[in-house]
């Protein structure tokens, strides 16, 4: 399966808008997209048309409440999903394997057709996936190991560093950002699920999807599943281009959303967001959000104004998320401030204290949705919020962030552990359960911090079910005049520092967090170095 071709244009970007804050507003601009070739016989028609519903399948399974979903059936699921529905790219037989870990019983990765559907779970539950009721959880008690990952293909461009990294919902994949404005989705290597490490190679991805311009945001279809194409999706925006809906099983554009502003010209979002349930996107503007009806393409939306009566929150909203178990969503913006909404009809339940020294890049809510994790640009704390008490801060994380970049971070299924990557390239993995409980916004110490790339570590994302955890790197370097005054001034050397003297990383890595295996394969895994406080 072939992915988008690369875009030929290599034009430089201004820090600030590779940073996702363009300079000005987007101009009246709409893109034409075009099909390059003829689709697959296997493909159905896609959606690139206004008023043409978009059909989600979202249907319901019910869940048989006697049975119980192990870590290990879920994986053997997505392996033989990726490989009956062609998301791997290349197809592959995988026999029934079993999965040994730390001398546990031998579990055989293999289920019938009957199984997979009683164990599917109920799409309306707050909780999307069955198996985070029974996660066997991460392993921080010792290093974090690297199993593989992609180096090569962010060579092929000059400066193409990576901007952040998601995995799929149901794990099956992984969607990268990089400065090319190109998305690419990776598989997961099979031999994760046969413990065969050693045969662990390079990463290649699967699919590549070509953005006009600077990518602001993208984030994945929240009920996507690999058994069912019609859910695989992705959402992107770009500068001077509308909200695309790319096809995560093909490559292909399916559909778009055009938001215009007041004067009826195009505006790009800064932020997405799709609601729980996968009905709604909800994009982020200055001082508005946008609601578009996920089957209903096109230019209508519903508008949620940020500022009403000159009350309420300021500035591009730049982050959304979604509380997972209240009719709530949060919205950080550029401006330093944390808004809380009603999902019902967008109206502000709470404004909290502008506490951040940079604009809000990346929020998270907790599992349970009492505690609300906040993060900002040049900013070196991670706030953690107590919702059940607005405004009131329980504890902060020190980590190093001194680039406008968005640095991501990410919670684990059970909410227990947050990592963070900065601007050294060290991962940082807080325990939160280790927090005073008084709420003294006292400063929490990571339990584990390791060298994860020589470069900025801008995207941390934990794998939905397994102990796997990816993490991104890269940043825009600048040459400055050397301190030379012998050399020539005729030469470039002379004048500008050589980009080789610079040392960038931009890589995207898979790293294994959860028990080790056997000595043979602990022998072929590289141990990143540990920083010891």
């Amino acid at each position: 399966m072939s992915g988008v071709g690369q875009s030929d244009d290599g034009a430089a970007v201004p820090e600030a808008e590779a940073d996702g804050e363009p300079p000005h507003e987007a101009a009246p601009l709409e893109r034409v997209e075009e099909d390059e070739e003829a689709p697959p016989a296997a493909k159905q028609p896609r959606l690139e048309q206004e008023g043409v519903a978009l059909d989600l399948h979202m249907t319901q399974t019910p869940v048989d409440p006697s049975v119980e979903i192990h870590v290990d059936q879920c994986a053997a699921g997505i392996l033989e999903e990726a490989g009956e529905t062609g998301i791997a790219g290349e197809t592959e037989e995988v026999e029934d394997v079993e999965w040994h870990e730390n001398g546990d019983e031998n579990i055989v990765l293999s289920q019938t057709e009957e199984e997979r559907g009683r164990d599917e779970p109920e799409k309306d539950s707050p909780v999307d996936n069955s198996a985070v009721q029974h996660y066997e959880g991460l392993n921080f008690s010792q290093n974090p190991q690297m199993l593989t990952g992609s180096w090569a293909e962010y060579t092929h461009t000059v400066e193409n560093y990576l901007r952040g990294c998601k995995w799929a919902p149901d794990g099956s994949c992984i969607l990268s950002n990089s400065a090319d404005n190109l998305l690419r989705v990776y598989n997961l290597p099979p031999e994760l699920y046969s413990s065969r490490w050693d045969m662990l190679s390079e990463m290649s991805p699967v699919l590549k999807m070509a953005e006009g311009d600077t990518i602001y945001d993208y984030c994945w279809f929240p009920k996507m599943n690999s058994l069912d194409p019609d859910t695989c999706f992705i959402a992107s925006s770009s500068r001077d281009n509308p909200v695309h809906i790319w096809d995560a099983f093909y490559g292909d554009l399916r559909a778009s959303f055009r938001p215009y502003n007041h004067l009826d010209e195009l505006a790009a979002a800064h932020s997405l967001c799709f609601s729980p349930d996968g009905y709604q996107l909800y994009c982020g503007f200055d001082k508005i959000i946008r609601v578009f009806q996920t089957d209903r393409p096109g230019r209508e939306c519903e508008e949620r104004p940020t500022m009403v009566k000159k009350q309420g929150q300021t500035g591009i909203i730049s982050c959304i998320a979604f509380s997972p178990c209240k009719s709530m969503y949060a919205c950080g913006s550029y401006s330093r401030s944390v808004g809380l909404y009603s999902c019902e009809d967008g109206s502000l339940l709470a404004l909290l204290p502008t506490r951040h020294h940079g604009g809000l890049t990346h929020l998270l809510f907790s599992p349970d949705g009492n505690h609300l994790y906040t993060g900002g640009r040049k900013d070196y704390e991670i706030l953690c919020w107590d919702l059940r008490d607005p405004g009131k801060v329980l504890f902060s994380m020190r980590r190093n962030v001194s680039t406008n970049q968005r640095i991501y971070f990410d919670l684990d299924q059970s909410g227990r552990y947050l990592l963070s990557g900065d601007t050294d390239g060290v991962v940082s993995v807080w325990d939160t359960l280790t927090a005073p409980p008084d709420g003294n916004e006292e400063i929490l110490q990571p339990m584990l911090q390791f060298q994860a790339h020589t470069d900025c570590n801008n995207g941390i994302s934990v794998h939905p079910f397994m102990p796997l955890v990816a993490s991104s790197s890269g940043q825009r370097h600048f040459c400055w005049p050397s301190d030379s005054e012998e050399s020539d001034s005729e030469s470039d050397e002379g004048n500008v520092m050589s980009s080789n003297s610079i040392q960038k990383d931009n890589a995207l890595v898979i790293w294994w967090a959860g028990p080790l295996g056997s000595s043979n394969e602990r022998g072929q895994l590289e141990e990143p170095a540990v920083l010891v406080n």
